[in-house]
């Protein structure tokens, strides 16, 4: 299919000697090698980072007013991962900063799922619309693996009408 269209191309444009379609084929060629390594998705190259996940499982109404927040972690493959902190934002259902907050949530093991439960003193569940992870301000100890770990979570919400992401 593309010998065929690189001849369609080459029969409408001026005459080319064969030596100078060889090196225009040539030139494909090595330009598809560069280009198509880097179109293939994330989850299929070698060197990917394994997902992080985390997710927004549930929210709770307490008796004294505060909110208490489920959340899910898995940490598939690679390390574990201590310490593990969070810079989380929740916004309002009017899109409004309701307030921010950091989260201990580790030690993350390998291969296990666990579940961290904390509770939001004065802020009324129904009253939060989005859960926004702002920054990873600990993820393993290294500054490298903080970095990383944003790029390797991948975020997920159980709650209806609250939407959890980066």
């Amino acid at each position: 299919m593309k010998l065929q269209i690189i001849r369609v191309i080459l029969e409408r444009s001026a005459p080319m000697s064969l030596p100078s379609v060889r090196r225009l084929c040539g030139f494909a060629a090595l330009a598809a090698l560069l280009v198509l390594p880097g179109l293939r998705p994330a989850a299929a190259r070698p060197d990917a980072a394994p997902p992080l996940r985390l997710e927004l499982n549930r929210l709770e109404a307490r008796d004294n007013g505060a909110c208490r927040i489920w959340m899910v972690l898995n940490n598939s493959e690679g390390e574990a991962l201590d310490p593990v902190r969070l810079d989380l934002v929740l916004f309002g259902r009017d899109g409004v900063v309701a307030r921010r907050l950091a989260v201990d949530v580790g030690p993350l093991p390998v291969g296990r799922t666990v579940v961290r439960i904390f509770d939001l003193a004065g802020q009324a569940c129904d009253g939060i619309g989005q859960v926004l992870l702002n920054d990873v301000l600990a993820c393993g100890g290294a500054e490298a693996g903080r970095n990383a770990c944003i790029d390797r979570a991948v975020l997920a919400s159980r709650v209806d009408g609250v939407a959890f992401q980066k």
